[in-house]
Order: structure tokens, then sequence, then C-alpha cells
């Protein structure tokens, strides 16, 4: 593989600690990280002092581009029911089409490495969404509960659909559809 080219260097390292960290974990080295991204592991701490500004700079950018996915079309305006939806629609399909950017996030998001001041940044524009959810939940089965809860559900429940879609590719659309229905009744409205 030929080695990129010093303006491409931290996007090479940042799609390689995407791959590495989606499938070996948190626990992946640097230095199989410089490898994949075809750099001296030197190199790799040029761009990222040390593993822990790699994560957390790595986990604001899935973050940045999952929201780029999200805003895209959101119905500002749409009912409810067409904005938990498309919340909904947009992250499986942005888990479908980047599967280690979405496996990746899985594990970054649970990790203790990631620091409070960027998990506050990765959160920064998804307002319209959070605010949706928050109203979901104030008028639904999961009244009192925290908005998180809610979104956690969501991710768990669009995991599982993920997972038939990719078992059953000449029924993924049914599947998104239904996993939606099946989301939206089990926390809708009492």
């Amino acid at each position: 593989m030929p080695r990129p080219k010093t303006g491409d260097k931290r996007a090479a390292i940042l799609r390689a600690a995407t791959k590495t960290i989606a499938e070996d974990g948190i626990g992946a080295s640097t230095a199989n990280v410089a490898k994949a991204a075809a750099v001296a592991e030197g190199s790799l701490f040029r761009y990222f002092p040390d593993k822990d500004t790699l994560l957390n700079e790595l986990y604001r950018e899935l973050k940045l581009d999952m929201r780029s996915a999200m805003i895209a079309g959101f119905p500002l305006t749409g009912s409810l029911r067409k904005r938990v939806q498309h919340i909904w629609n947009a992250y499986v399909t942005w888990g479908m089409e980047s599967p280690a950017k979405r496996k990746a996030m899985m594990q970054l998001t649970v990790s203790e490495r990631i620091t409070d001041q960027s998990r506050r940044e990765g959160q920064a524009g998804f307002e319209d969404a959070t605010e949706a959810m928050q109203q979901f939940v104030a008028q639904g089965k999961l009244s009192g509960l925290p908005a998180a809860f809610a979104s956690d559900l969501l991710l768990a429940m669009a995991e599982t659909t993920m997972a038939s879609m990719v078992a059953n590719p000449a029924k993924a659309e049914h599947y998104r559809s239904a996993g939606f229905e099946a989301f939206w009744s089990a926390a809708g409205k009492k």
C-alpha cells in the first residue's frame, strides 16, 4: 500500500483508526493503526500526541459524520412521527453505509477514555433531533424517563434492524420500516 501524502496523513490515520477499532476495539494498538494507515508510528504521534487524543479526535470526527447524515433533510416543521422516523432512517442508513464507523462509534461511546468535553462537542448540532426525542418521550410510554433512554432504545432496536438487513438484503427496506414501527409502538403514545 503506498504511503499517503503529507496532507492526507491525518485523514488516513483517522480512517485506519476507525477500521482498527471497529475490528479490535479500543485496545487496538497505535502500532496497528499506523500500519493500517501506511505511516510510521512516529508520524501518528505528530498528529495525535497520545492514544487518548486520537480516540477523542476520532469520536468527534465520527459524531460529525453522523450529524451530517442526521441533519440532512431533517423535517423541522414535520410531525413528531416524521421527525423521529427521520432520525431512525438517517441512523440506519448511516450505519448500513458505514459499518466500520458505526462499530467504532459503539466502542468509543462506552469508553471511559472519551472526555466529557468530547462528548459535549459531539452532541453539538443534534439539538433538533434531541428536541424531537424529548417530545417523543414526554408524550409516550417512556414519559418520566430521560430522553437518553429513548435514544438508547432506538439505537438498540436499530442495531437489531441492521443485523436483519445485512442477513437478508432482499428485504432490507421491509426490516427498516418494520423496525421503526416496532420502535414507535414500543415507545410511542400511551
